[in-house]
């Protein structure tokens, strides 16, 4: 009798372990989550009088899950990015009572212009070793010296000092909440950025993050294209294909505006 018990048990266990088994290869696999997005224009001409421009970013969720959406676990980040170039920073040493350039130091490859926008501080949104791996947000950008240098120069005062500069002449601003990006329903977003009048002209980068719970699980990029038109755009071609020729003719322009003034204001 004990025997018959005991085979009914490990039989049932069997089924049971069967069972659980099969749900488990029946159980869907989480899809994760995709981010789509599309820009108002993909070209910003800077004309003689051009005053700045906003630039607007739709976003649309892929796949969302519910149990996430509901406690509002979604957030979203939208960056441009302007051309990338060698940027020195210099730093002055009063010397004799004169203010000299005593040490330099050049970051490579560095944007020349950067916005964020996000429905949050992007510092609420993930951790600082996610937004470092990323590169994402302006005081979490990656500024890598060219170059050796002495171990006793302080990078992170060559750092704070281009950051602080970039800020101050609008090329590296940020943007969250209604300002930034705004969930317009459960799965579509909407950012908007602003450029600056003196946004460098050149290819720039759209990029746009999506982050779960402070985890980044989707991103996308676009270009961007910002060109001079009219005359801005000759005189620019003219100092950058024929330099002795623009040179010369700037020289002779100051020349002639200088005679000009001197008949005009001279005292009979």
């Amino acid at each position: 009798m004990h025997r018959l018990a005991g085979f009914c048990l490990v039989w049932l266990m069997g089924i049971g372990i069967a069972y659980a088994q099969q749900a488990q290869q029946k159980a869907p696999t989480p899809v994760p989550e995709k981010l789509e997005i599309g820009i108002s224009t993909r070209e910003i001409a800077i004309t003689p009088d051009f005053r700045g421009a906003d630039l607007t970013i739709f976003g649309v969720i892929n796949d969302v899950d519910t149990a996430v959406l509901s406690t509002h676990g979604y957030d979203v980040a939208v960056t441009l990015e302007g051309p990338e170039k060698d940027v020195t920073v210099r730093r002055k040493a009063r010397v004799f009572g004169i203010w000299i350039n005593r040490e330099l130091l050049t970051f490579a490859r560095v944007p020349l212009s950067y916005s964020i926008a996000s429905t949050r501080p992007i510092g609420d949104i993930t951790s600082a070793a996610e937004r470092a791996r990323l590169g994402v947000g302006i005081d979490d950008l990656p500024l890598n010296p060219t170059h050796s240098f002495d171990t006793a120069l302080d990078i992170r005062a060559f750092r704070a000092a281009f950051l602080r500069q970039q800020r101050a002449n609008g090329l590296y601003q940020s943007q969250t909440n209604k300002e930034g990006v705004r969930f317009v329903s459960a799965n579509l977003f909407q950012a908007s950025l602003r450029l600056p009048a003196n946004i460098p002209a050149g290819g720039h980068v759209v990029h746009a993050y999506l982050f779960r719970n402070g985890s980044l699980v989707s991103e996308r990029q676009l270009a961007l294209t910002v060109v001079k038109t009219g005359l801005e755009q000759a005189i620019t071609d003219a100092a950058h294909h024929t330099p002795i020729a623009y040179g010369c003719l700037a020289v002779l322009f100051a020349v002639i505006t200088g005679w000009g003034a001197s008949l005009l204001f001279r005292k009979d």
